[in-house]
């Protein structure tokens, strides 16, 4: 919906190791299509990734719905969670047919949920195993087979097994990979602990881009800012992945992406991109929407601005209201339109 001409441009001819320079890091109830819409609107050129969607739930479950996305959010990744090389592949090729333009396996994850399954952080102790599955899913489709992983998991030592599992996914034919620059405790810690507990090591995996000069590698971890990123960049590193501060302050990292890391084009606003969003919010709405599922995502769109926190009190308070519609946002929008013009 919504495909114009000039987004027509940006969903061909994609060049994702490109793309990847910059990318927003796939985040459970977090990177749904309503958020990644609202980033598209701020950088045309960042990466952008859906949840992580098991293929259990595609294969087996029928769960088709999972892959729905919009046009305008290319380039799109579509990343994976699952530990059977068949299975993925049948999951992959789904994604495939529905248009991503990358299918990335998830082997960083480090939930119980995803443990009981078998996949996830816990696949970074079965080094074979990913390469299988890197090839099948590979062999399945025509779109990019990317691996998002970790330095380690658990007593592992990040300095002999990363270089061991990156090795065997490339002899896989994995040509790019993002490292999450933290170890996985599988117990012991939550989801949440995992995330800032363990120590960061940028040091290591810039020492894997000397090791692999041919694997794009990209860097996860911690990282929330641009200025930031662009050191990552100078320093070597083919690309970087922000996470929670791009979802909590989009507009910090996302406004100012396009000319800082790609030299391309203005640097957005966010008042505009609010706007752009009014017309996205009524086709959610007639399709039997509510305004809260889009507008939990646009709550930090303004944030360290004046008045980010009345625009942020009027959609969390309001928006689960029945009538609840567009006009929400447009009179939340005037409690920071006049310092955000």
């Amino acid at each position: 919906m919504f495909l114009t001409g000039a987004w027509k441009e940006i969903a061909v001819n994609i060049d994702l190791n490109r793309a990847a320079r910059l990318s927003v890091a796939p985040m459970m109830d977090w990177t749904d299509r309503h958020c990644r819409f609202l980033h598209r609107l701020l950088s045309r050129e960042t990466l952008l990734y859906t949840e992580m969607v098991t293929a259990p739930a595609l294969v087996r479950g029928g769960a088709l719905h999972l892959l729905d996305y919009s046009p305008e959010e290319h380039p799109l990744a579509l990343q994976l969670g699952g530990s059977d090389p068949a299975e993925l592949a049948a999951a992959a090729k789904l994604g495939d047919e529905a248009g991503y333009d990358e299918i990335n396996l998830n082997c960083g994850c480090p939930s119980d949920r995803v443990q009981s399954g078998a996949f996830g952080a816990v696949l970074m102790q079965s080094p074979e195993q990913v390469a299988d599955c890197v090839a099948a899913m590979r062999e399945a489709v025509r779109a990019e087979v990317t691996v998002k992983c970790r330095i380690g998991v658990d007593e592992q030592e990040p300095e002999d097994v990363l270089p061991d599992f990156l090795e065997k996914i490339r002899a896989a034919g994995c040509t790019r990979v993002t490292i999450h620059a933290r170890k996985a405790w599988l117990q012991g810690l939550s989801p949440k602990e995992n995330r800032d507990i363990p120590p960061l090591d940028y040091d290591l995996v810039h020492r894997m881009k000397a090791a692999f000069p041919d694997l794009h590698i990209s860097i996860n971890g911690g990282i929330a800012s641009l200025e930031e990123a662009k050191t990552h960049l100078e320093r070597g590193l083919d690309g970087v992945m922000i996470g929670r501060a791009a979802y909590h302050q989009p507009a910090g990292i996302l406004c100012a992406a396009d000319p800082e890391i790609y030299g391309t084009g203005a640097a957005s606003d966010p008042a505009e991109a609010a706007r752009a969003m009014l017309p996205y919010i009524e086709t959610h709405l007639s399709g039997g929407g509510r305004l809260h599922q889009v507008t939990r995502h646009m709550l930090g769109l303004f944030a360290g601005r004046p008045g980010a926190r009345a625009w942020r009190r009027k959609l969390s308070e309001e928006a689960h209201r029945d009538s609840a519609g567009p006009q929400l946002v447009e009179e939340a929008l005037k409690r920071v339109e006049p310092a955000a013009a």
